[in-house]
């Protein structure tokens, strides 16, 4: 969560605490046992939904007719951003932001009633999707009750008040989770809403500012009401999946994306990132893949800003579709959302004609139907494919049982020229976009144009 405007200098110093911390924490992934995935979630994707701005409305009702078109493009799995009353002190902005929760245990009256998001759940299930929502344990809106009723619950100033857990977060209070009590109100506000609603579990706001602890101690109170709930930790820390987590961000792996984009770095970064930071985590863990997200689109611009060219966005795109990890798609992504979306204000989506519908469509439907792309060590471990220009072309394929996956990127804003073969694949194989069929094992000659891509799956 970034629910503020913050100067360059202290994003980057925010960025390097969290850095510095994970990496104090976990050098290299030992052997412990990871968290039991649903199974559900061994071949899913995921796509993050801001109920505000993403119809006129901005309500679940209104979002809701979007079900359908989301469920024909291959979404299994909807997130939602913050569905709770904003608090109104220290608000930034005319709207606020999503992530100062004034009441844990209400949906916010711009949105609808309980009912209506029981009626979207419901929704959802019905489509055969499912459905998380984000959870703010880090912090709350300075007007939340507790403020008032408990505020030994929360970090205090040196005036005796709750204070911001960043200088810069003005609108929210730092929780403290040294106090057993409050712990306990938060794991019974999480149960609520699965007992209530339905839903699937969680996306979880700045996880690693939240001790671990907690963490393991509500994912076991989760655990015991008999669903399989799916966890989602906004952070790049191995310590939180033993016990509570299916799921966080390649964040590092995203920031390489736009440094090639930009022409700082070249294809060999990211046999550096798989050689040596990726092996932080063990195969089970689900990596989150993207391109954008609320984060990205509204502070640090938008794919096309980043990334540079529309044809470097569907080339990323396709990367972090392949690679090991799950695809999240943000708000959007499909009609080629190139403005950043307000966060603190009414700024509601111009829907079009959704140009990449059938780009992400089949790139979705590939990963769901070739276990060489499912999630963790579900799917095919990658292995390189090395040309005479790596640090230009990233290829690499992917197996598990007879299924299989070839991937060819042109990482660079220049045409190349390279031959690819790929002896252990000794098969026909089909480009899931052209429909072309080669047999790669014999080798083959490319001339592939700027950030141009090939799928082929066998």
């Amino acid at each position: 969560m970034i629910n503020k405007i913050l100067p360059l200098t202290m994003l980057l110093t925010v960025a390097a605490l969290f850095s510095c911390k994970q990496m104090q924490k976990a050098n290299n992934h030992t052997n412990h046992p990871v968290v039991s995935h649903t199974e559900w979630s061994k071949n899913a994707n995921i796509y993050e939904v801001n109920i505000r701005q993403y119809t006129q409305e901005g309500t679940f009702r209104a979002f809701e007719k979007h079900i359908p078109r989301l469920k024909d493009m291959g979404v299994d799995i909807l997130w939602l951003m913050p569905i709770h009353p904003i608090g109104a002190k220290n608000r930034k902005g005319s709207m606020g932001s999503h992530y100062s929760v004034q009441d844990y245990l209400k949906v916010n009256p711009d949105y609808g009633t309980l009912e209506d998001f029981k009626h979207l759940v419901d929704a959802a299930h019905k489509a055969g999707m499912h459905l998380i929502i984000d959870w703010v344990a880090n912090h709350t809106a300075f007007d939340h009750p507790w403020t008032i009723s408990n505020k030994d619950w929360y970090v205090l100033n040196e005036k005796g008040e709750p204070k911001p857990p960043v200088d810069d977060w003005t609108d929210v209070a730092d929780l403290n989770y040294d106090k057993p009590e409050m712990r306990q109100e938060m794991i019974d506000a999480l149960k609520f809403w699965i007992q209530q609603a339905n839903i699937d579990g969680y996306r979880c706001d700045v996880a690693d500012m939240v001790p671990t602890s907690f963490w393991n101690e509500a994912k076991a109170a989760l655990d015991s009401l008999g669903k399989p709930i799916f966890m989602l930790a906004e952070a790049e820390n191995p310590e939180l999946h033993p016990q509570a987590f299916d799921m966080n961000y390649a964040w590092e792996l995203h920031h390489i994306m736009n440094d090639i984009c930009k022409g700082n770095k070249n294809a060999k970064a990211i046999d550096e990132y798989y050689a040596e930071k990726a092996k932080r985590f063990t195969p089970s863990v689900y990596r989150m893949n993207f391109t954008s997200n609320h984060d990205e689109n509204s502070w640090n611009g938008t794919e096309y800003e980043r990334m540079k060219s529309a044809e470097a966005v569907r080339c990323m795109g396709v990367f972090a579709a392949t690679v090991p990890g799950m695809l999240l798609i943000y708000n959007g992504q499909e009609d080629s959302l190139a403005r950043r979306l307000k966060f603190f204000d009414k700024d509601a989506m111009r829907w079009g004609h959704f140009p990449l519908g059938t780009y992400y469509k089949t790139l979705l439907t590939t990963k769901k139907n070739n276990p060489a792309l499912w999630n963790g060590d579900f799917g095919g471990e990658l292995k390189r494919i090395h040309t005479d220009k790596d640090e230009k072309i990233y290829a690499f394929s992917r197996t598990k049982g007879d299924h299989s996956v070839i991937i060819i990127l042109n990482m660079s804003p220049d045409n190349q020229e390279v031959k690819i073969t790929v002896p252990e694949i000794n098969a026909e194989v089909h480009e899931i976009f052209s429909k072309e069929k080669v047999n790669l094992s014999t080798g083959k000659d490319y001339s592939l144009h700027a950030w141009e891509y090939r799928v082929y799956e066998k």
